[in-house]
């Protein structure tokens, strides 16, 4: 996924010079992962450079320059970085074009690493996908492989809507997958059918894909057939896949390593009963992380949602 994401920002400063790249150690190190690494010393230091330590400078400062033309992408350097340029976000970055009554575009993308599983230290492995979820104006994605991680980010870049890119730190070198090098996209706001079947479906994004994937083949051995459906955008939300699988299915599990409360997986369940109410045959289910802040290293194992969690509570709504 560090390959396929650098890829994308590589083919999009080829394109089109009004691309810039910036953040904490963005430039000259590429990065803490090394997602931006090589950029900066192939296109120059006024396109890939390195930011002072202030997330809401870093975003305020893509503010103006969306306005004024440019494409700034900006990297914070985890998620749990990103809350002083909270106010950047709310005020500004979502609202500029209806403030404008269009006149003024935001061709915005915020990346980020988020998600745990790589033992860290505190702020650096939550999951608040929810809370940007919940701005109007922007859209949120979230790749699981690196194949959508190259098309969604190109068409984040590409959109003159603001993007929240989170990248999914745990899984950043976990899978290799071929990824054509040209220039692809792939559409945000579109799920993806992972693998079909007939008894439940299993919804979920990012890290918890490859969980999901485990648990479904331990249910196949118990006669179990799980369709998994990979979210990919947070918004817009696909309600339709989500609803045409759970009106074939009648079972429905959401799985995310996000708190509960309030949380995405809550959203997923009102769309199955708005859509698809009289097709269930269980309540929907929610399986997430802890409404507490993320453990630290020798505590997180206790917070991990894996293969054997999913596989117990998808036993459980089917034999509802």
């Amino acid at each position: 996924m560090v390959n396929a994401i650098n890829q994308a920002l590589e083919i999009k400063l080829e394109q089109d010079k009004n691309v810039i790249v910036y953040g904490e150690d963005v430039g000259v190190e590429g990065g803490v992962f090394r997602v931006t690494e090589g950029l900066q010393k192939k296109f120059g230091k006024e396109r890939v450079f390195d930011s002072p330590l202030a997330e809401a400078g870093i975003a305020g400062s893509a503010v103006g320059m969306a306005m004024a033309g440019l494409k700034p992408i900006i990297e914070m350097q985890f998620s749990g970085f990103s809350y002083p340029a909270f106010n950047q976000i709310i005020s500004h970055v979502s609202r500029m074009q209806n403030r404008s009554r269009g006149n003024f575009k935001m061709p915005f993308v915020m990346r980020m690493p988020y998600g745990g599983g790589i033992n860290a230290l505190e702020h650096h492995s939550e999951s608040m996908e929810a809370i940007w979820g919940h701005i109007p104006g922007i859209k949120v994605v979230i790749p699981s492989t690196p194949h959508d991680a190259k098309g969604l980010m190109i068409s984040a870049i590409e959109s003159d809507d603001p993007v929240i890119f989170m990248e999914p730190k745990r899984i950043y070198r976990a899978i290799k997958q071929e990824v054509n090098e040209d220039h692809f996209t792939v559409p945000i706001g579109k799920a993806k059918v992972v693998s079909t079947g007939k008894d439940i479906t299993v919804v979920a994004y990012g890290a918890m894909i490859r969980e999901v994937q485990k648990a479904a083949a331990l249910a196949k051995k118990e006669g179990i057939d799980v369709e998994i459906i990979d979210l990919r955008s947070i918004y817009p939300i696909d309600r339709e896949t989500i609803a045409s699988s759970v009106m074939k299915t009648g079972r429905i599990l959401t799985v995310h390593e996000a708190p509960a409360s309030f949380g995405v997986a809550s959203e997923i369940s009102q769309i199955a009963i708005e859509e698809a109410f009289l097709h269930l045959e269980a309540p929907p289910k929610r399986l997430t992380g802890f409404d507490t802040i993320v453990p630290l290293p020798k505590g997180e194992h206790h917070y991990a949602i894996t293969g054997d969690k999913i596989f117990y509570e998808i036993m459980r709504t089917v034999k509802y």
